[in-house]
């Protein structure tokens, strides 16, 4: 990209003042009308992409307003992630006229050029205000990438109806990847390695764990996600952080041994004795909230002490715990509410107090505070 005095079309020198931004560039067309596809330096993003329409009322915008909260984050793994950050291209409309000057007559070379724009151009985001905000956030702690570069993909402005149309078309098939997928893929998080890796090692959980889908199907022959197993992992080892990734995939995969054969159920389900639906359906222990919370209880017992024989004693009141969904006496305002099961963290919290509770295990201060209150709502 150079910004130098633009030339019309005839080839002349434009006048006084006419200066603009100069691309390299792909035509395309798309619905019967040109778009083009080219790479800005970062460094110019938050200069030249607007989004300044979080005020308007939102039948007079053109996109989604901007959830500031996502920004730091994405800004971070900017940041964290320098020789190794993956971004998409950004889709925006510039309301000006385009001079684009081809390399050929026909065929390839028609379609790349030189791209031409005014200096005066307003371009607005209709896909990936949050990646632009998140880049001028890096950029200030990073300056050094503003050399780097993205992919846009630019479309002439025709109107507000036409940017919200475009927005809506950009986002309407859009899915979010399971949870458990993302986790399955993610190189750089050590959480999720250790995840995998507990997985891999066990071939009961190899069997019991959906390694992709983050909802289990009623006729799913498995009885975990992996989204859930890494949740109720990352709390198991969330005191143990100075251990190496294999020290601590071996504890991880040792508690979870210990868990795993004091169900029943579990276990008939790893052997083909019982189907996977008709114990989640039954029982609330093949859901994640009680996988998180015998995470919580890990934590507890990995701070007490690293050998497995003495988890094992302590964890085996866990077998003579009434699972049941129907035991609604116990788990309703705990683990169920309204008779389902329910993920929330305050739910977390008190489905590990009834474990520890029935381990003789005593509440934290924040476990106490969550029963006193859940205790006072009863009465």
């Amino acid at each position: 990209m150079s910004i130098t005095q633009a030339a019309p079309k005839g080839g002349a020198v434009a006048g006084r003042g006419s200066y603009g931004f100069v691309f390299p560039a792909i035509r395309g067309v798309q619905a019967g009308r040109e778009f083009y596809v080219t790479m800005f330096p970062l460094r110019l993003i938050p200069r030249m992409f607007l989004f300044d329409e979080e005020e308007l009322q939102p039948t007079l915008r053109a996109q989604r307003t901007l959830n500031k909260a996502r920004i730091p984050e994405i800004a971070q793994y900017i940041v964290d992630n320098p020789n190794g950050y993956v971004f998409s291209a950004l889709t925006a409309s510039v309301d000006a006229d385009l001079d684009f000057q081809s390399f050929g007559t026909s065929g390839a070379e028609s379609q790349i050029g030189i791209m031409s724009i005014p200096m005066s151009a307003r371009f607005v985001i209709n896909d990936g205000q949050h990646r632009r905000a998140a880049i001028e956030q890096a950029l200030r702690e990073k300056p050094e990438i503003g050399d780097e570069s993205i992919p846009v993909v630019l479309f002439l402005d025709v109107g507000l109806e036409r940017c919200q149309q475009m927005f809506t078309d950009l986002n309407r098939y859009a899915i979010r990847p399971a949870r458990s997928l993302t986790i399955l893929y993610d190189q750089r998080e050590n959480a999720a390695q250790i995840a995998r890796m507990v997985v891999f090692r066990s071939s009961a959980l190899q069997d019991l764990v959906e390694m992709e889908r983050s909802n289990l199907s009623a006729r799913s022959r498995k009885l975990f996600t992996l989204s859930a197993l890494y949740t109720a992992t990352k709390s198991l080892l969330e005191s143990s952080d100075k251990l190496t990734n294999d020290d601590a995939v071996g504890l991880a995969t040792d508690y979870w041994d210990i868990v795993f054969h004091l169900f029943p159920e579990w276990m008939q389900v790893h052997t083909r004795k019982v189907t996977a639906g008709d114990v989640r359906r039954d029982f609330i222990h093949s859901h994640g909230i009680v996988l998180h919370a015998l995470g919580n209880i890990g934590r507890t017992l990995l701070q007490e002490t690293r050998d497995p024989k003495k988890w094992a004693k302590r964890l085996a009141p866990l077998s003579e715990i009434d699972w049941s969904r129907s035991n609604t006496a116990l788990w309703e305002g705990r683990a169920l509410v309204g008779g389902k099961v329910s993920k929330s963290s305050t739910n977390v919290v008190l489905t590990t107090n009834v474990i520890r509770q029935k381990l003789g295990m005593p509440l934290s201060p924040e476990e106490q505070r969550v029963e006193d209150a859940h205790r006072r709502g009863e009465s």
